[in-house]
């Protein structure tokens, strides 16, 4: 009976150490050779939801902060742009635009300068459960603000508090915040700044292009009869992203230098002057035509609205976007468009 058990007991072992064996093959294999054995480590890999890139583990669980942004001529060159995943350009009265930059894989030191808050902006936000920053607000963006519909920072409450004032610019272009700013606003007002938002879809291999495509390499877009305000997108092949420039100069960070974009989007939609003052009602629910730029090509698609988020759809499918950066304009139609 001893030695019966004492044989089932080294049969069991052997099953042990060879499943144990068969186990450590299947992981993937990351470190040296030591005095012992091989060392078999399983890494787990973070990706950012908004960009598809490759994220450290503290910052893959981000909230989403989005700051209104002032585009005007001398507000430029604006500070964050580069780390912004997502930037969405619409015009706000007359034929000038803001800029919304959605932050979540890479919070920015500084970024500015503040705009005031549009109902419009403020649903984009919304979208992504987002932190939103602006300075100062429309009447319709103020009921929407002091409601509780996103989570704010307003530089009329805190100029001077966690909006500073830069001495070499004038009023309106020059209020600025940076992440230690709205950290320690989020705190006082018990935000939190934590929770990711849903992943987009990224292409995971190299991008296929099919006759559905035409040759992308340049758009222009027209938004204003003032020169400062037209925008071009232009490939750069060598480093195979796009370059963006208005009113003839290129985008820049003023921190950080050259913005490159991966995935440039043109959004047709209604725009509706609501008041004597030129503020807009900007459709951002009913779907439409839309315009996708990728590696030099670019294609006719639809855009639709899910769950507050704009998305590229064709066919009823979803288009992934690359791994990167993205720029979405919104135009009130296709004559805006140069291609």
């Amino acid at each position: 009976m001893f030695l019966t058990i004492r044989k089932l007991l080294i049969i069991n072992t052997i099953i042990l150490l060879s499943l144990t064996a068969c186990l450590d093959k299947s992981t993937e294999k990351r470190g040296s050779l030591n005095k012992n054995n091989d060392k078999e480590v399983v890494v787990q890999k973070y990706y950012a939801p908004l960009t598809g890139l490759e994220v450290k583990h503290d910052s893959s669980d981000n909230r989403v902060i989005a700051v209104m942004l002032n585009n005007h001529n001398k507000a430029r060159p604006q500070s964050g742009l580069v780390k912004a995943d997502i930037v969405y350009e619409l015009l706000a009265e007359g034929d000038i635009t803001r800029l919304l930059a959605i932050y979540q894989s890479n919070y920015p030191e500084v970024v500015g300068p503040i705009r005031s808050a549009r109902d419009y902006y403020i649903e984009l936000a919304n979208g992504f459960n987002a932190l939103y920053i602006c300075h100062g607000n429309s009447p319709e963006a103020k009921v929407m603000l002091d409601q509780g519909v996103v989570d704010n920072l307003n530089g009329m409450q805190y100029d001077g508090v966690y909006f500073k004032r830069d001495k070499t610019r004038y009023a309106p272009h020059n209020s600025y915040t940076g992440i230690e700013m709205i950290s320690s606003g989020a705190e006082k007002r018990k935000y939190s700044l934590e929770g990711s938002p849903q992943s987009f879809n990224f292409i995971e291999k190299e991008l296929k292009f099919d006759e559905t495509w035409a040759v992308g390499e340049k758009v222009t877009i027209n938004y204003s009869r003032y020169d400062n305000y037209d925008v071009t997108y232009t490939y750069n092949s060598n480093k195979k992203t796009y370059e963006r420039s208005q009113g003839g100069q290129q985008t820049i960070d003023r921190e950080e230098g050259p913005v490159y974009i991966n995935n440039v989007v043109s959004i047709i939609t209604t725009h509706e002057i609501q008041d004597s003052s030129g503020r807009r009602n900007v459709d951002l629910t009913n779907g439409g035509e839309a315009y996708i730029y990728q590696q030099g090509m670019h294609k006719k698609v639809q855009w639709e609205n899910d769950n507050g988020i704009i998305k590229l759809y064709e066919n009823n499918v979803e288009l992934p976007l690359l791994p990167g950066k993205t720029w979405i304009n919104f135009i009130p139609d296709e004559n805006y468009l140069i291609k």
